[in-house]
């Protein structure tokens, strides 16, 4: 296996084994609807608390718990067939995605098991989150971040004044 197709598989597997561990010591040792003071002098701002979550993000749309589990496996499958046409040296592509694969599978396995997602980390003003709700965001911002980066590299940039393209020794405008 090619060390660029190995960057996936690698990220999403420890994206999917810190998310899993986490959720499962949140299981075992907090009771369910109530936090734990992690660090004691930050409780005002961070604390594990164990609920979960039947719907999207911010508990949105819980009835559609089905509908969200079809998703993370399409999402999963449409990943992994994207990234065999990512051209080489695009290794924040390769990164982000794996961070995606690996926090879509990460939920995908607590809608299987037990119907919700578990969430457990709170911080002051966001809603409680995981370690997968973390990756997907994360790999969606750094993909984001590429992407937008992208055009500027090529020497193209995005809505970029016509004449600021002139490229022939003509003067004229070509695009």
């Amino acid at each position: 296996m090619k060390l660029r197709n190995l960057v996936l598989f690698l990220v999403a597997l420890i994206v999917l084994i810190a998310d899993q561990a986490s959720k499962a010591w949140v299981i075992e040792n907090i009771p369910l609807n109530t936090s734990y003071d992690i660090i004691p002098p930050l409780r005002d701002i961070f604390v594990l608390t164990y609920i979960t979550n039947a719907g999207a993000a911010f508990g949105l749309f819980p009835q559609l718990s089905i509908v969200f589990t079809f998703v993370a496996l399409i999402v999963s499958c449409v990943i992994v067939w994207y990234y065999r046409s990512i051209p080489a040296g695009q290794w924040l592509v390769r990164f982000s995605l794996g961070l995606q694969l690996g926090g879509a599978i990460g939920n995908l396995i607590d809608r299987l098991r037990f119907g919700v997602v578990t969430d457990l980390f709170y911080i002051r003003y966001f809603p409680v989150f995981n370690v997968a709700d973390l990756a997907i965001v994360s790999g969606v911002c750094l993909l984001m971040l590429q992407l937008s980066r992208a055009p500027a590299q090529s020497g193209v940039a995005l809505n970029a004044p016509e004449s600021s393209q002139q490229s022939d020794s003509s003067g004229s405008n070509s695009a």
